[in-house]
């Protein structure tokens, strides 16, 4: 083999090699955080839907699915914040156990508008879990990762002194075109007085 093509094959083995490391992409913030990575054909790291980062050791999600697994287990999460009232499914339940994860279970119903009462109270003991810095990382997440967990993270920003317009901002960037005016009026009017602050959080 002469020496052009050894040459040829040794650039082609490593452009192999980078391509394959080349997949791992990682885009974060405090408002968004997408990770994809895929090595050969063998492992994909999928988040669930609607995940981002909301301060240091707290995360926010749509439902995760069999297929989001690999993904939670590079968070090493502590703690899951479900804010459904339907039971886990357990497949989920498995995978909290084999890694040694604590479920927070708050039954908030899937509230349509008009006219609706979000319960303040159960709001206020999903805070005291997130505020508890003994439960990060924590993953709060509903079915969507829109309404309900946008409520708890809106009066959480509400904690941290954000603005109300930054506040909203942020629950619009993820409800979108399902946007409530109830979650909004309810993050507005809730009283942060009587919420305990625990850990160190970020001011906007």
């Amino acid at each position: 083999m002469g020496e052009d093509t050894k040459t040829k094959v040794k650039e082609s083995q490593e452009e192999g090699r980078q391509e394959m490391w080349r997949s791992i992409e990682i885009v974060g913030s405090v408002e968004k955080w997408a990770l994809t990575v895929v090595v050969g054909d063998e492992l994909n790291f999928i988040p669930p839907l609607n995940f981002a980062m909301v301060d240091n050791g707290v995360f926010r999600s749509g439902f995760p699915h069999s297929a989001n697994f690999s993904f939670l287990q590079t968070l090493n999460l502590r703690s899951i914040i479900y804010l459904c009232p339907e039971p886990y499914p357990e497949a989920n339940t498995e995978f909290l156990k084999s890694n040694e994860i604590r479920l927070f279970q708050f039954g908030i119903e899937g509230y349509k508008e008009p006219f609706v009462n979000i319960p303040d109270d159960t709001i206020r003991e999903a805070l005291n879990v997130v505020l508890d810095v003994r439960n990060h990382p924590v993953l709060i997440h509903c079915n969507r990762g829109k309404h309900r967990t946008g409520c708890v993270v809106g009066c959480l920003r509400k904690l941290q002194r954000w603005c109300l317009s930054s506040v909203f901002d942020e629950y619009q960037r993820f409800a979108a075109a399902k946007a409530r005016v109830s979650d909004q009026r309810f993050m507005e009017l809730f009283d942060v007085s009587s919420v305990p602050i625990s850990f160190s959080c970020s001011n906007k």
